[in-house]
């Protein structure tokens, strides 16, 4: 089971994938993904890239509690591409991420069920080639304080394994921490309780 805290996703970019049906080569790309930008850039490289292609097929997902997709048949007939991809993307239970598969017609028609085909096993190779992390859902705060505080900070921090992901130690001092959505209520009252050092959620 997964906690509600974590999701699944890809932090690298596998080697493509190539799957064959009657002269026809699907290639699958799979790109880790956090915004349209990310994947409007992915799509462009590709286009140039496979610029001989007839079809750039996709679906993409984003978003850990929010989750925004998107599904693209790119010409083919309707829900024969970007659907099967984006039943793969469900399958695997995977999020950030954006799939294209590049096709290059071999000159047989493949008829609705075999793109379906084609295109859902050239996703689920691509997936099976790539490397699935889980990553948790992580609140950020923002710890400020006078520096004769620091010890008592630096020492919830180390007993409680709090990830610092920003730090300006001077005079004032603000340490800016990453903390698990399911551990985030308790450090805040932790830190919340503590007089002359302020806590709020960025």
């Amino acid at each position: 089971m997964i906690e509600k805290d974590t999701y699944n996703t890809i932090e690298t970019t596998p080697k493509p994938v190539l799957f064959k049906d009657k002269n026809s080569k699907f290639f699958g790309y799979a790109f880790p993904a956090l915004n349209e930008s990310d994947i409007k850039l992915h799509l462009e490289r590709l286009k140039k890239e496979h610029h001989a292609a007839r079809h750039w097929c996709y679906a993409y997902q984003l978003g850990t509690e929010t989750i925004t997709y998107r599904v693209n048949d790119d010409g083919e007939p309707n829900n024969s591409a970007g659907m099967p991809i984006y039943g793969q993307i469900q399958s695997f239970n995977i999020t950030n991420i954006l799939i294209v598969v590049v096709r290059y017609f071999g000159g047989v028609k493949l008829g609705v069920g075999g793109l379906i085909h084609a295109y859902k096993t050239a996703a689920q190779m691509i997936l099976e080639a790539s490397t699935i992390v889980r990553k948790t859902i992580n609140i950020d705060y923002l710890i400020s304080f006078e520096y004769k505080n620091m010890n008592t900070v630096m020492r919830i921090i180390k007993e409680k394994h709090l990830n610092i992901i920003n730090q300006k130690l001077e005079m004032d001092c603000q340490i800016t921490i990453s903390v698990r959505k399911s551990e985030a209520e308790a450090v805040f009252k932790t830190f919340n309780y503590l007089f002359e050092i302020k806590i709020t959620e960025l």
